[in-house]
């Protein structure tokens, strides 16, 4: 069973507030999955926030759990995303399947392939 997403009030607005300009974007399968999200998410205040959630801007180790292969990333704002320094946008499918989920949780994330089962191994939020 999937973990329930958690989001800070910050954080949520400003997702619900991408969703609605991203409307007739080229990437409307993942804003629609990140909308689902927020939709099942539990709100906490800032201040309460676990440090371990995947947040906009959040350093996330994760690793591939059948190819037993680790990668770090940086999720960033769509104008930010930069693959070369593994900044990823907010956007992209790799980002929405790990965003508001926290250390040592386990999500799937859908590949034209198949898909992968990914554990979040460490998130910093500095």
């Amino acid at each position: 069973m999937k973990p329930t997403p958690i989001f800070c009030k910050t954080d949520y607005q400003f997702l619900r507030e991408l969703i609605s300009k991203s409307k007739n974007s080229t990437n409307s399968k993942e804003i629609g999955q990140l909308a689902q999200e927020l939709d099942r998410a539990i709100i906490s205040p800032e201040n309460e926030l676990d440090h371990s959630v995947v947040r906009i801007n959040s350093h996330v180790t994760i690793e591939d759990v059948k190819a037993n292969k680790q990668m770090k990333i940086q999720i960033v704002l769509p104008s930010f995303a930069d693959l070369k320094q593994a900044r990823i946008s907010i956007l992209a499918p790799l980002s929405v399947a790990i965003i508001g989920f926290k250390e040592n949780d386990q999500v799937d994330w859908e590949l034209p392939a198949g898909i992968k089962t990914l554990k979040i191994v460490a998130v910093s939020n500095d």
